[in-house]
């Protein structure tokens, strides 16, 4: 292979996840098992949105589709424009990231040292340098793990003769094996997350261990009607009570309890000591349990709704209904269609919620493909496939290690500074890089544990592909979509508006229970309305015979749409409100910064245009991304 073709798969979206480039209604084999040429047109592979036959398909989309523009002299203006404007974006920042500036002294205590070119590194952001400086310990646990599994499976090889439960169930020899292989996995998964939660948290375990018994008995004791509501509830709660009583340390709980065994308090006055203060001292690798277990509660809920949902589900397997192979089901098959009623276990489900390549930072697999690739280890995991990935995973951790050594947008954020001192284009910058690192630093530990999970025969969605089809699964349709009956319409838009706006408070208060964020979620769902008038004000099938001029009007809405994202964003997850406010003051307060305001929307409609056109080619290749 050469080395612009591995270049190309290496970069492909079929090296991130398979379900970037194939249908999610189609089994794995349907869709072929060689990777897609992003230079060519795919043989044999339809579009991740490919339909049943009978309706709107993969080539009707690539029909859809506009003839290339790569070659055109519009596009060639594009490049000179990328070739000039992306190496100043890096100066502006650069500069201002420079020991003879300014502002360094005030944000140089927050630097620490580095490893590139005599460079200090921004480690400032408590959220990365947690997952940074524990990556050494990270990668022996990603290599031990796997191989103590094997070792695990050499010692105890599947065995469907002596295991009690399988030689009395029904069924065929593929499924007793498949039975048996789920059983094996669990056992170790039980072990392994036992160990991994004690060495995390210490003595904290034991109130996970009691949040988990609580929502598994909602599920199983509660009448089907009242379960939804009650976990949604009862994990909303567990939110909020996490945060307020800041973990529930055993100190407290011994004070309200059982308070005559409390020692009396220090001649200084500190709280009195009791038996709970020596089982919160060995609070383990990662005492503040309570931060981790956001994501845990997504999974907590996906059992749940898993269950209660399977319960609608009468007569026989639906699997034989649809006469289905089992071991090759498409990627809705393995999240729609229910788990056996003997799987939705107390076992089964400590194993789901505790397993520990997904425990720390997701991705979110929901329970019923997990128990499914129990069974059956998905064909999409190939030595090659991960090892790509691998490479990818190196590739954006070595950008972020550079970024950090040269771009300080972070630490200046943190300082306060005085923001008079920026040009506009070096202010505007400050923001773009804060939001690129904010990125960075969510994209790292989400890709590091999914490639720990793929070692592990596990495939998890990637990045935010996983959360979003998460809350359209659990929140958005449960809540109405943007449709059903007498829906349509207007107020079918209206229904969604609201519907969103339920959805980004909750991944707002997911996040973390703080004004900024709420008021992120609420800006988010108000700027998404200019989108939904301007669809009304445009709409597409009116403008099929100008499909040119349809593309410059989209690409001027998509730049206010992208202003408008960022200044949520970094209110949300970077400056706060107050930080925003200066940092736009600072680039508007003068003539050459509306001036500059202008010539930055330029460049990002040109951004905008290649954008249309990466997703245009896409879908020539039959490619529809939705996420």
């Amino acid at each position: 292979m050469s080395i612009p073709s591995y270049a190309r798969r290496l970069f492909s979206l079929d090296t991130l996840d398979t379900r970037f480039t194939r249908s999610s209604l189609a089994p794995f084999n349907a869709n072929g098992s060689a990777p897609i040429d992003p230079a060519k047109p795919p043989s044999g592979v339809e579009s991740r949105d490919a339909v049943p036959k009978g309706r709107r398909g993969d080539s009707t989309r690539r029909q859809d589709s506009q003839s290339s523009n790569w070659s055109t002299p519009e596009f060639f203006f594009y490049y000179l424009v990328l070739v000039v404007a992306i190496p100043l974006m890096f100066k502006s920042v650069y500069d201002v990231s420079i020991p003879s500036h300014p502002n360094y002294p005030k944000y140089e205590h927050l630097l620490s040292p580095g490893w590139i070119l005599g460079r200090k590194v921004d480690n400032s952001d408590q959220q990365y340098s947690g997952f940074r400086d524990n990556i050494p310990y990270m990668a022996l646990l990603l290599a031990f793990h796997p191989l103590l599994r094997r070792l695990y499976e050499l010692l105890r090889p599947i065995n469907t003769n002596v295991v009690p439960e399988l030689q009395k169930a029904a069924g065929s020899a593929q499924d007793r094996g498949a039975d048996a292989r789920l059983d094996q996995r669990v056992r170790f998964d039980i072990g392994f997350a036992c160990l991994y939660l004690l060495a995390l948290h210490g003595t904290s375990a034991f109130k996970v261990f009691a949040i988990l018994y609580i929502n598994f008995s909602l599920a199983k004791g509660l009448p089907r009607s009242s379960v939804p509501w009650a976990t949604w509830i009862f994990n909303i709660g567990i939110l909020f009570a996490n945060e307020l009583c800041k973990g529930y340390p055993y100190a407290d709980i011994a004070r309200v309890v059982l308070p005559w065994t409390s020692a009396p308090g220090t001649s200084g006055g500190g709280p009195a000591k009791n038996w709970g203060s020596y089982l919160d001292s060995y609070g383990g690798l990662l005492p503040r349990w309570e931060i981790l277990f956001k994501i845990t509660v997504l999974r907590l809920i996906s059992f749940n709704l898993d269950y209660c949902w399977s319960l609608d589900r009468a007569g026989g397997s639906p699997l034989e209904k649809k006469q289905l192979d089992p071991s090759d089901l498409s990627e809705r098959d393995r999240v729609d269609i229910p788990a056996k009623s003997e799987d939705y276990s107390f076992r089964n489900y400590f194993a789901y919620i505790l397993y520990s390549p997904l425990y720390i930072a997701g991705p979110i697999l929901t329970f019923n493909d997990y128990i499914s690739q129990l069974r059956y280890r998905p064909q999409s995991i190939t030595p090659d496939r991960t090892t790509l990935y691998w490479i990818r995973f190196m590739i954006s951790l070595l950008t972020m290690e550079v970024m950090l050594h040269f771009i300080y947008a972070v630490a200046i954020s943190k300082s306060h500074p005085a923001w008079e001192i920026y040009t506009p284009f070096q202010l505007s910058m400050l923001g773009y890089f804060n939001l690129h690192i904010i990125w960075l630093k969510l994209l790292l530990p989400w890709r590091f544990f999914r490639l720990w999970a793929l070692l592990d025969g596990i495939d998890p969605p990637e990045n935010m592909v996983r959360f979003n089809r998460w809350i359209v699964r659990y929140i958005y349709i449960p809540l109405g979509g943007s449709g059903g009956p007498g829906t349509h319409g207007q107020w079918g838009k209206a229904r969604a508006v609201v519907n969103m706006l339920a959805v980004f408070t909750f991944v707002a208060l997911w996040h973390d229970i703080q004004l900024k964020l709420l008021i992120w979620g609420w800006l988010i769902t108000l700027f998404v309305l200019p989108e939904v008038l301007a669809g009304y004000a445009f709409p597409k099938r009116k403008w099929q015979n100008h499909k040119h001029a349809y593309r410059m009007v989209c690409g001027v809405g998509a730049v206010g749409n992208i202003l408008m994202m960022m200044a949520a964003n970094l209110v949300g997850f970077a400056v706060g409100l107050d930080g925003l406010m200066g940092l736009v003051h600072g680039i508007v307060r003068s003539y050459s910064g509306l001036v500059f305001l202008v010539t930055a929307c330029a460049a990002l409609f040109v951004g905008v245009q290649i954008m249309f056109e990466l997703r245009e080619h896409e879908l020539r290749h039959g490619i529809r991304l939705k996420c």
